[in-house]
């Protein structure tokens, strides 16, 4: 009779550990979200593993949150929680999500770096992308000593972000954030780029920094070499470069349509129209077709120009002082007659 209690006991230990072993495999199996889904989950440096399974129940997937918390437990997840974006969409099994939580194997952000008034208005869109908000971020891009680590200072720290797209993690923290610009910023440099800079006596900022007033001046790419030949000639010659983007830079006025008497007096390194040479640093975050614009300026005599009075949004240049006021008079009879003030 104990050998048979014992055959029972023993048979249906097997049946429940069946039982087990068949939920823990379907909990492994089971899609976390459905396969057309991209959902994600963003855990926090003060996230604790009951705080990550109601993130993933505040997302809608309830049902599956239990085996979620299955698995966490086999897999001892409670001391291993680490912070990152992961991928909960694609068909993920709970498992997987699990393992992926646990080793913080986590899904990088596509963070597009664009042209951009300034690194304060830079940091305003990062932080709609990465744990970081605004406010530490320009904490990093208003770090002295680590930009002197980088080799540039608050003035120039706009020529580290090249406009492109990069993969970068969500939970990256802002100085890591700048030392990888001044990677990328390094490989977009590259020897060519510095000799034709080296050849203008001009260094990569300052390249960056003139790359961002053409930038401003004008859309129209083709037009970019000329405008670069045009402050060239300038800066060679001692003339102030006068440019209007700097003016309403210095004002921090950036939708400004036309510039009157009463702005050029504003007292700002930035104000070219009131001091020689090229600002401290860039006007903007300059794209790399307006880099290359500069690098390869057209060579010409022009000294002046003027945006086209039919608002085409390109320019007549001059060589005289003569030629340009009668450019200037046109395009001041044309804003008059569109009322613009």
């Amino acid at each position: 009779m104990k050998f048979k209690k014992w055959q029972i006991a023993a048979g249906i230990s097997a049946v429940l550990v069946a039982i087990a072993a068949g939920l823990f495999l379907w909990t492994a199996v089971m899609r976390f979200c459905p396969a057309e889904g991209n959902a994600y989950l963003y855990i926090d440096g003060d996230d604790t593993a009951d705080s990550v399974y109601c993130k993933m129940a505040a997302e809608g997937v309830e049902g599956r949150v239990g085996a979620a918390r299955l698995c966490g437990a086999l897999l001892q997840y409670g001391p291993q929680v680490k912070p990152g974006r992961y991928q909960m969409g694609r068909g993920v099994t709970a498992l997987r999500l699990v393992r992926n939580l646990r080793s913080g194997h986590q899904e990088p952000v596509k963070l597009v770096i664009s042209v951009t008034h300034t690194v304060a208005h830079l940091a305003g869109k990062l932080a709609e992308k990465l744990e970081a908000d605004s406010a530490a971020l320009m904490a990093a891009f208003a770090d002295k000593a680590l930009l002197q680590q980088l080799g540039a200072d608050t003035a120039t720290a706009a020529a580290l972000f090249v406009p492109n797209t990069y993969e970068v993690y969500w939970n990256i923290q802002p100085a890591d954030l700048l030392r990888r610009m001044k990677k990328e910023f390094d490989t977009f440099w590259t020897d060519d780029r510095r000799a034709l800079a080296a050849q203008m006596q001009l260094t990569p900022f300052e390249v960056a920094t003139l790359a961002s007033i053409v930038e401003k001046e004008s859309a129209n790419a083709a037009e970019r070499p000329a405008i670069a030949g045009m402050y060239l000639n300038r800066l060679r010659q001692g003339m102030k470069l006068q440019a209007d983007p700097t003016v309403k830079f210095a004002l921090g006025n950036f939708g400004l349509r036309r510039i009157l008497h009463e702005h050029l007096t504003v007292n700002s390194p930035y104000n070219t129209y009131r001091y020689e040479g090229l600002p401290p640093g860039p006007i903007c975050i300059p794209s790399p077709g307006a880099i290359d614009a500069v690098l390869h300026y057209a060579h010409h005599s022009y000294l002046y120009m003027c945006a086209k009075e039919d608002f085409s949004g390109t320019h007549n240049f001059a060589v005289t002082y003569e030629e340009h006021l009668a450019n200037a008079r046109r395009y001041a009879e044309a804003l008059d007659r569109r009322g613009i003030k």
